[in-house]
């Protein structure tokens, strides 16, 4: 039976997504429940989360879903596995399928690749999850087909050995968020948060969100209303943006050099809370 998207991330662009939902393909039941959260967007994972000796099953799993009326994102195998051209051929014709998230991405041909085997303008999320990905992401974000990068911090911290401490962590995000401004894509989504939840998940986002990322992953679907809250605009960021716009809609004089700097900020915040259902919230 067909599953309707949530109708508010249905109709959020992807560019806007904050919270990523992975839903693991190692059992269809965990698709529905997915579907059915506060999720931006869904992502059926075929890779990280299933067996090799369960692939073939995932991925028709995957195509029976997007083909019965789901709609989702899919996370396929990495380019140097035996499973990536299977993957995308497979997916080439599902009908519900939204985008891909290509994982172990660490060059700029993998991602066109990529893309050149699905349909036309299908967008393609690059997971970086390496130091050489990592080294190459500029050229990563550049490269034709990509649509916005992702951050696999745990991946990541096992290629380099650095900690899950915000500062081991701060040049790798800094450096995706640069790649991404370069690539003039969105900004990048960073890594899952485990099991948090509460205050400690919104400190989490409070992280993602200082160092200029603009998505997280999730890994259940009881996170999505903490990561959105966290990765939107705060209360009082939407309540200065309002006095700001009022004020110059009002015929306030432009004072110093920083008025036209902090009028373009109270107009992100206000597109971006109105988008998000907030700014007459």
């Amino acid at each position: 039976m067909p599953v309707l998207r949530n109708a508010r991330a249905a109709a959020l662009p992807a560019k806007l997504s904050r919270s990523w939902l992975l839903a693991s393909a190692v059992d269809e039941k965990n698709f529905a429940p997915a579907l059915a959260s506060e999720a931006d967007s869904v992502i059926f994972d075929m890779e990280a989360a299933v067996p090799e000796d369960g692939k073939a099953e995932a991925r028709e799993r995957v195509v029976e879903a997007l083909s019965t009326g789901m709609t989702a994102w899919v996370r396929v195998n990495g380019q140097e596995t035996e499973h990536w051209a299977e993957d995308l051929a497979a997916l080439s014709k599902a009908p519900g399928l939204r985008g891909v998230m290509l994982a172990s991405t660490e060059k700029p041909e993998q991602v066109t690749y990529t893309a050149m085997r699905l349909r036309a303008g299908t967008p393609v999320l690059a997971l970086v999850e390496s130091a050489v990905g990592l080294e190459n992401a500029t050229a990563i974000a550049s490269a034709p087909g990509t649509f916005r990068l992702a951050f696999g911090t745990n991946d990541f911290r096992k290629d380099t050995g650095v900690s899950e401490d915000p500062m081991a962590l701060a040049y790798a995000r800094s450096r995706l968020v640069i790649a991404s401004r370069v690539g003039q894509l969105p900004g990048p989504i960073d890594g899952p948060a485990g099991g948090l939840s509460g205050a400690a998940l919104l400190e989490a986002c409070a992280v993602t969100q200082k160092m200029g990322m603009t998505g997280k992953l999730m890994l259940t679907p009881d996170q999505a209303v903490d990561v959105n809250r966290g990765l939107s605009p705060q209360e009082d960021e939407i309540e200065w943006a309002h006095e700001m716009l009022d004020a110059h809609a009002k015929g306030a004089k432009v004072g110093d050099g920083s008025y036209l700097p902090r009028l373009a900020r109270a107009q992100k915040i206000a597109d971006l809370a109105d988008s998000y259902g907030l700014w007459n919230a």
